[in-house]
């Protein structure tokens, strides 16, 4: 287990590394070819959209890597669930994200950004993201691994189209990021199909199985939320450069997250394992994996810093800003290794509605705090909601952990559990 825990940490860090590389690659492009005004008017949208994205696999992969790898010969059944409930979950929240665009901001905005974002994100990527963890499921991960290459050499292909043009804008590259994210997730699938088989498309599957989906889709919104509604508030309260320049410095935290994001996908499989004899189980093996999470965390940390000067170099002296917000950002790396430890332990041992709720209220927090401090504060005040609310993510995450002993915790979610 020590061996093949190693080996698909080592494959999802090689795979989160040439990810990273080529991400960044067409990261440095798009922010050139589009700069800080139309950059800024995409993330906006995409940010929202963003925010619905979990719900168009409603945590169908979650329940599939669940019962996959406590039962290999489940896989097929809950692999065709999958593929179904984001087809009709994802398009029914691009109409949804269509509507929300047009009421926020324009209709205009909302048909040519929106919905093509949408397309991309709801139905091409989350295939592509569920594609991802079918291999997951079966800790076949350095085919996880390549499907997150796969949808960053997608995204660089549509930049480069975007580069060839002889006037790029937001609504181009719109166009082109539904065009990848659509080539990525039907890619994905079919890889799948081929090496584990495909099962019948339909949803009975799911059936006793959409609350804990909804956790684990609330659970994923909640995240995007507290990550991502800030830069549609600076675009919407502040202006689209200002908002961009937040963004950029946003992206290249994600990106210096790698190292922990590697262990988390190797070690996702084992905490349902461990899980299934309880939570003292999982609360065991998330403790033993808190010094490789702090020396991931603060790896990350310590590239963020070292990457801070060197934005305005390579996205041009109008993201001088970036350069100015991701130190005060770096620290968030460090409380997202422990929070995602102890919120991983939680959901394999079956209370993923209780870390649903954490999250929940924590994403409510960091609303209030942006419609507060960002109009008085500026980006200042986006930096310090976002600080705030991650370091009290993994405190109330670890608290539930250590003092939640088998048995006491009432929000228990029981479906699943064996």
């Amino acid at each position: 287990m020590r061996s093949l825990l190693a080996r698909n940490t080592l494959w999802m860090l090689l795979g989160f590394g040439v990810r990273l590389g080529v991400q960044f690659l067409y990261f440095v492009l798009l922010a050139r070819i589009l700069g800080p005004q139309q950059y800024g008017a995409f993330v906006g949208v995409a940010a929202l959209v963003m925010v619905l994205s979990p719900f168009a696999s409603w945590g169908s992969g979650n329940i599939l890597i669940k019962y996959a790898s406590r039962d290999p010969s489940l896989f097929k059944r809950y692999w065709g669930a999958a593929l179904a409930t984001t087809l009709a979950s994802g398009g029914a929240l691009t109409g949804l994200a269509f509507l929300l665009t047009g009421l926020l901001f324009t209709w205009e905005t909302a048909l040519t950004l929106a919905l093509p974002i949408a397309l991309g994100d709801l139905i091409g990527i989350r295939l592509a993201d569920v594609s991802g963890q079918a291999f997951q499921s079966r800790e076949r991960l350095s085919r996880t691994s390549a499907i997150w290459v796969l949808i960053s050499v997608s995204r660089l292909l549509g930049v480069l189209v975007l580069y060839a043009l002889p006037e790029a804008s937001a609504v181009h590259w719109a166009l082109l990021y539904a065009g990848s994210g659509l080539l990525a997730g039907a890619l994905g699938v079919a890889w799948v199909t081929r090496e584990l088989g495909f099962g019948p498309l339909g949803l009975d599957p799911m059936r006793g199985e959409w609350r804990e989906g909804f956790y684990f889709a609330i659970s994923l919104a909640a995240q995007g939320a507290y990550n991502d509604l800030d830069k549609t508030l600076l675009s919407r309260l502040v202006s689209d450069a200002v908002a961009g320049g937040y963004a950029a410095a946003y992206r290249v935290l994600d990106a210096a997250f790698v190292p922990m994001r590697a262990l988390l996908y190797a070690t996702y499989p084992r905490f349902f394992r461990e899980g299934k004899r309880g939570l003292k189980a999982s609360r065991t093996f998330a403790l033993k994996l808190l010094p490789w999470g702090l020396a991931a965390g603060g790896l990350g940390t310590v590239l963020a810093l070292g990457l801070a000067p060197l934005l305005p170099i390579l996205l041009g002296p109008e993201y001088a800003l970036s350069a100015t917000v991701l130190p005060l950002l770096a620290p968030i790396l460090l409380f997202r290794a422990l929070h995602y430890l102890a919120a991983d332990a939680l959901t394999g041992a079956g209370y993923q509605g209780l870390r649903s709720a954490a999250q929940v209220g924590v994403a409510l927090f960091n609303l209030g705090l942006n419609l507060w401090w960002i109009p008085l504060l500026g980006w200042k005040g986006a930096v310090w909601s976002s600080l705030l609310s991650d370091g009290l993510l993994a405190a109330s995450l670890w608290l539930m952990l250590l003092l939640g002993l088998e048995g006491r915790i009432q929000l228990e979610t029981r479906s699943g559990r064996h």
